[in-house]
C-alpha cells in the first residue's frame, strides 16, 4: 500500500485513492468500507498509506467520528476527480474493445465523397449503430498526411498512392465517361477511341485534385502530349488543342461543358449526380477497355483497428453492388 514510484518518487495508488475517496464521502471508517468492498483495517492502512505518501494529514481520528482536515478537504476533491477519470479510461477501453463502436475519422476526396457517401452512411447507420462516424472532405494530400499523422483513421480515395506505412483496401473499379455539350461530334456516342482525346478541349479540375492527374494521365496514353501550361504541340510545332484548368468542383466543371466551353472527362459514379441537373450534356462512352480508375479505402500498416477496417471494407463492397462499379476482392 507504499504507492508506487514515478521519477524516484512515491505517487498514491488507485486503491489509496478509493479508500480516502470513500472515507471523504461517509465520514465513517465501516460505512465507507462496506461501500468498496474493503475491509475496515484495509481501508484505514490505506489511508494512513496515503498521508505518508502526500506528506500531508488527511483525516482528523476521534474515538466518535471521524472528519477531513483542511488538506484533506482540498485534497478529496482531487481525488475524486482522479478516480472518475480512471472510470473514464476504464469504459473507452471498453468501448474500444467492442468492435464498431467509438469514433471513425474518415478522409474522402472531393471527387468520391459526394458519390459514395450515402451509401457508406446507410452502411454505417444499418450494420453499425454504435459506430460515431465522422467525415473529412479533403485533397489527397492532405488526407495521406491526416492519416500518417493520426488525425485520421481511414481513406476513401483513389490508388495507388503508393506511400510506404500504408495499406490500400481496395473495393472497385469504375470507368470513365466522356461529357459534351448537346453539339459535340461525340456526344452520345458509344465505343470512342482513346485516341479522340488527342485533339479535344478538355476542362479539368485545379492542380491538387488525384482526379485531374488520372485525365492527365489518360491524355499521355491516348497519344497526347502534355507540355507547358497544358496544350499539346502538333506535329508541325504548333500548340494544340488546350487542356485548361477551370474548376475547383466537378459541380462547376459539368457547367462549364453544357455552356459549350470544352468537354470532361468524368467517372461513373459520378455521372447521375452530375449531369441530371442540366439537360444540355450528353454522355459518351469509350470503347473496351475504358479508361478507369480504383477507389479504395487506405489504412495505417499495423492499425490496431486493422480488422474492423477489413471488414468494413469487405461490407463495403457488397454495398457497392448496385452502383455502376466493378467491385473488387480483398486480394485485387
Amino acid at each position: 500500500m507504499g504507492g508506487i514510484r514515478s521519477n524516484g518518487r512515491r505517487q498514491p495508488s488507485l486503491a489509496q485513492l478509493r479508500a480516502f475517496a470513500a472515507v471523504a464521502e461517509h465520514l465513517h471508517f465501516r460505512d465507507a468500507a462496506a461501500a468498496i468492498g474493503m475491509s475496515q483495517p484495509a481501508l484505514s492502512g490505506a489511508v494512513s498509506a496515503l498521508e505518508e505518501v502526500l506528506g500531508v494529514t488527511l483525516l482528523e481520528r476521534t474515538t466518535r467520528k471521524v472528519l477531513l482536515s483542511p488538506a484533506g478537504e482540498r485534497l478529496a476533491v482531487r481525488a475524486k476527480a482522479v478516480l472518475v477519470e480512471v472510470g473514464a479510461l476504464m469504459e473507452e477501453a471498453e468501448a474500444v474493445r467492442a468492435p464498431f463502436t467509438g469514433v471513425l475519422r474518415l478522409g474522402a476526396i472531393p471527387t468520391v465523397a459526394p458519390y459514395l457517401l450515402p451509401t457508406v452512411l446507410n452502411l454505417v447507420h444499418d450494420r453499425y449503430p454504435h459506430l460515431d462516424l465522422q467525415v473529412h472532405e479533403e485533397q489527397t494530400a492532405n488526407l495521406i498526411d491526416g492519416l500518417t499523422t493520426g488525425r485520421l483513421d481511414l481513406l476513401l480515395l483513389a490508388v495507388p498512392l503508393g506511400v510506404p506505412g500504408v495499406v490500400e483496401l481496395p473495393l472497385f473499379d469504375e470507368d470513365f465517361v466522356l461529357v459534351t455539350p448537346l453539339d459535340h461530334w461525340l456526344g452520345g456516342r458509344e465505343g470512342i477511341p482513346r485516341q479522340a482525346l488527342r485533339e479535344l478541349n478538355l476542362l479539368l479540375l485545379d492542380e491538387g485534385h488525384c482526379l485531374r492527374d488520372q485525365a492527365l494521365d489518360i491524355c499521355r496514353e491516348a497519344g497526347r502530349e502534355i507540355s507547358g501550361a497544358g496544350r499539346r504541340p502538333s506535329a508541325d510545332g504548333r500548340e494544340g488543342a488546350p487542356v485548361t484548368t477551370t474548376a475547383a468542383g466537378l459541380s462547376t466543371l459539368v457547367q462549364l461543358v453544357a455552356g459549350g466551353l470544352g468537354v470532361t472527362l468524368l467517372p461513373r459514379t459520378a455521372l447521375k449526380v452530375e449531369t441530371t441537373r442540366n439537360n444540355q450534356l450528353l454522355t459518351g462512352y469509350f470503347a473496351d477497355p475504358a479508361p478507369t480508375r480504383r477507389v479504395a479505402f487506405a489504412m495505417r500498416a499495423g492499425a490496431a483497428r486493422g480488422a474492423e477496417y477489413e471488414q468494413l471494407a469487405e461490407a463495403m463492397r457488397e454495398a457497392l453492388r448496385p452502383l455502376p462499379v466493378r467491385v473488387l476482392g480483398p486480394g485485387a
